[in-house]
């Protein structure tokens, strides 16, 4: 049994819990987890027992917020020429800006 099946009460990871969703809904989830820090078992995890997700700031936290950014601003600018905004970004770009809100007040943050 390696650590990683391990949670943070040393008790084994043995049951696995699966579920379908849609290609858009799979990003979103791989967005959050990516702003997050954690990885993606511990974030849903984390999720679905209604636990706080404290975002500790590291380079990979900073570059998927960069990405996103990124991301935000070319959807921006394709509203711009004239087509809609949808649902998932405005979900990105709360998600954003409660993380980058959180950053400004403390080292650490909650989301």
């Amino acid at each position: 049994m390696s650590a990683k099946n391990r949670d943070e009460h040393n008790r084994w990871r043995n049951k696995i819990v699966s579920f379908r969703v849609s290609p858009e809904e799979n990003e979103q989830i791989n967005i959050a987890v990516s702003l997050s820090g954690y990885n993606k078992q511990d974030y849903l995890i984390s999720r679905l027992l209604n636990r706080e997700i404290v975002v500790l700031g590291n380079p990979r936290v900073y570059k998927a917020l960069r990405n996103q950014l990124a991301n935000v601003l070319d959807e921006l600018k394709r509203i711009e020429a004239g087509t809609q905004i949808n649902d998932e970004l405005l979900d990105n770009i709360k998600l954003i800006t409660v993380t980058l809100n959180g950053m400004k007040e403390e080292s650490t943050w909650k989301t």
